[in-house]
């Protein structure tokens, strides 16, 4: 219910979370209607979509109902594409450690903290379809209790 009541778009393309935890989080994008480009492909926006998902999860998981809040944006995206996505499209980021760290420094200073978080994209058959990197910003909204 939190896809579609908090991130309707991606609930609709098909996104989904296949595993989730502390470190790693992988999630899936299908190839249907919905998401095609002309050119009998994943559109690169669903794509996208996908990949910002795998990695965002980690704010969302670290910061959750955290005192004092946490205020996160994502302030950059580089993408690069290896084959087309036809298929199931899996994107899996491993960098959760780093996301705690950089919202754990942000809440301690109470300065703004930015991440790269790299999503590697890969079909069902285990190749590369592409990869994302996302810089992550994190800032507390105030001070410590």
């Amino acid at each position: 219910m939190f896809l579609l009541s908090k991130l309707p778009t991606p609930f609709f393309a098909g996104v989904r979370i296949v595993e989730a935890d502390e470190n790693k989080c992988t999630v899936s994008i299908p190839y249907k209607w919905f998401n095609r480009n002309p050119f009998r492909s994943a559109y690169f926006a669903s794509l996208s979509m996908a990949a910002e998902m795998s990695t965002g999860v980690f704010p969302i998981m670290f910061s959750y109902k955290r005192k004092p809040p946490i205020s996160m944006l994502v302030t950059r995206m580089e993408a690069n594409y290896f084959k087309k996505a036809v298929g199931i499209t899996y994107f899996t980021c491993n960098d959760g450690r780093l996301v705690y760290d950089a919202i754990e420094e942000a809440t301690r200073s109470g300065e703004s903290r930015s991440v790269q978080l790299r999503s590697n994209g890969t079909n069902s058959k285990g190749e590369k379809i592409a990869e994302f990197d996302f810089t992550w910003s994190f800032k507390s909204k105030g001070a410590a209790v």
